[in-house]
């Protein structure tokens, strides 16, 4: 049934308080604090280590995980779980050497680090790109996926659903990233809570149905009954192989994709520029802990709906009304299936997800458009109060650009696909532009410009080349790869050409006992490198 009882809406509504009362308290906590562009964009260097690992989580994790990341679980298997597990092992690299650089130099924003890596052309350029990604992509997408859940778990109105989602992230996002940092905590928690109620309800689903008892019993027969859906690593000629390309995985263009993703990507980074080095570290290796969970809550229930689909349940949840069977309608089947009062918790735990992220979207934007548009171009002399101010409105007027865009997203079949696609044509361009900038001393501003102005047209070139001359189409995150490697060749050709004519190019501040760990940094990575080098080959 697609509903909700009134004992779901009760626990529903508790998690509102919750979130609200906090947020409420904290804003009025450090209402002075808040008025400044660190407080209010970085958090004054008050968020605390489990604070920022939580908030790294929160603002990652949103309705393509809960409803697409179980969708891909029911049609491909474990092996989706790559973009989370190998997120983990990003996450260390980031901390190590991508941090430091960032707090050592002072970057508020990643447009900011630009302009004083490379010129002030590169970094407007970038933050408009930046700005025009974030708001008609970005939000847009999270709001349109997190809409379309919540009208399926519900019955109400998509538009209902949409307001609703805005107007609370946008009371979140107008207290700060102090405000957002901590409720994100909260969020978390519930985020995990009601994700491990769907499990554990699709593990004794499984069980009861092959005479098994409890969630343990349940977890062994899906190895059982769905074998094929247990390997991480797809051979060529796979049906699945163009979506997670054999080893690519591991040594090839997930990295590139993660990288830029977790280590150039403003609201992503913003959580840890406000503190210090060790608080910092601290924060994203507990992140990466935290996401060797999610596939547990995001795709096992995925797997458990095709293996009860396989054998007679969910016949009719699980088709749309033309009888096509729709992988994405495992987890909000699975969800209308909960006892009452559990779907209520299940209920807030995919709307914290996608309240978090739109937050931290809207953050990010707030911040890119205030200090790198606004006070850099339009008016340079304003004051922190009227930064922050615009910063304010900029909230408003995303949300409104958003709320007009996202119901022309459902006129597309394949919407989160689509955008993932398209979107993704930038990174090899944006990550050559960050990591030569960052460890290549000698990278000049024109070669910079190379990699913004070509990283499309070769995205595309690679796209449309398979079908000019017939061979089988190249995998995405292949393509990455391979763009990614051309772009830095003519970054470092344009750059030892150049370095001929001038004298030696900007750089930032950077030495090496920036990336010198402690002991315990070592041990917790060592650990997470460790569980997943067992994942990997127990599920190869």
């Amino acid at each position: 049934m697609n509903s909700l009882h009134q004992l779901d809406y009760v626990v529903f509504s508790l998690y509102l308080i919750l979130v609200g009362s906090y947020g409420y308290w904290v804003f009025q906590r450090d209402k002075t604090k808040n008025s400044t562009t660190k407080g209010f964009f970085l958090a004054e260097g008050s968020l605390t280590w489990w604070a920022i690992g939580a908030s790294l989580i929160a603002s990652n994790i949103s309705a393509e995980h809960f409803i697409g990341m179980s969708g891909s679980g029911f049609a491909i298997g474990l092996a989706i779980s790559s973009y989370e597990w190998m997120s983990a092992a990003t996450l260390i690299v980031v901390a190590v050497f991508f941090i430091p650089i960032y707090l050592k130099n002072k970057i508020y924003t990643m447009p900011q680090l630009l302009s004083l890596r490379y010129n002030d052309t590169v970094a407007t350029i970038m933050a408009v790109f930046w700005l025009l990604l974030y708001v008609f992509i970005n939000l847009t997408s999270i709001l349109y996926l997190g809409s379309l859940a919540l009208e399926t778990i519900t019955g109400l109105q998509f538009e209902y659903c949409m307001a609703a989602l805005a107007i609370f992230a946008i009371l979140i996002t107008l207290g700060g990233m102090k405000v957002i940092g901590y409720t994100d905590v909260i969020q978390v928690v519930v985020l995990i809570l009601g994700g491990l109620a769907t499990t554990y309800l699709a593990l004794n689903m499984v069980s009861d149905k092959f005479g098994g008892d409890g969630v343990f019993d349940g977890l062994s027969l899906l190895k059982t009954k769905a074998d094929d859906h247990f390997h991480m690593i797809f051979s060529k000629g796979d049906k699945y192989y163009y979506e997670l390309p054999g080893l690519s995985i591991l040594i090839g263009g997930m990295w590139i994709n993660n990288l830029n993703y977790w280590g150039c990507n403003q609201y992503i980074v913003q959580r840890a520029l406000g503190a210090d080095l060790k608080t910092a570290r601290s924060g994203i290796i507990f992140a990466a802990f935290l996401k060797l969970l999610i596939p547990l809550i995001c795709v096992i229930p995925g797997i458990a709906a095709y293996v009860l689909y396989s054998n007679g349940s969910l016949q009719q949840e699980m088709v749309d009304l033309n009888g096509v069977v729709k992988p994405d309608h495992a987890y909000p089947s699975l969800m209308n299936l909960l006892p009452i009062g559990l779907k209520g918790l299940a209920f807030a735990a995919l709307t914290a997800a996608i309240v978090a992220s739109l937050a931290s979207k809207c953050n990010s934007i707030a911040t890119i458009f205030s200090l790198d548009i606004y006070k850099k171009i339009l008016k340079k002399d304003a004051t922190e109060r009227n930064t922050v101010l615009v910063g304010r409105y900029a909230v408003w007027v995303s949300f409104a650009i958003a709320l007009l865009v996202t119901p022309q997203l459902r006129h597309l079949e394949q919407a989160y696909q689509f955008i993932q696609e398209y979107s993704n044509y930038i990174t090899p361009g944006a990550f050559a532009l960050f990591s030569l900038g960052l460890f290549w001393k000698k990278t000049t501003s024109n070669a910079a410009i190379v990699a913004a102005v070509l990283t499309l047209p070769l995205s595309l070139l690679f796209k449309m080349l398979p079908e000019w001359i017939r061979t089988e189409p190249i995998p995405f995150l292949d393509r990455t790869l391979w763009v990614y490697l051309i772009l830095v060749v003519l970054m470092v050709t344009v750059s030892l050409i150049e370095g001929r004519k001038k004298e030696e190019t900007k750089g930032l501040a950077i030495d090496s006992s920036m990336f010198k760990v402690s002991d315990s940094f070592v041990v917790v990575s060592v650990l997470i490198c460790g569980v997943l080098a067992a994942l990997y080959t127990v599920f190869w």
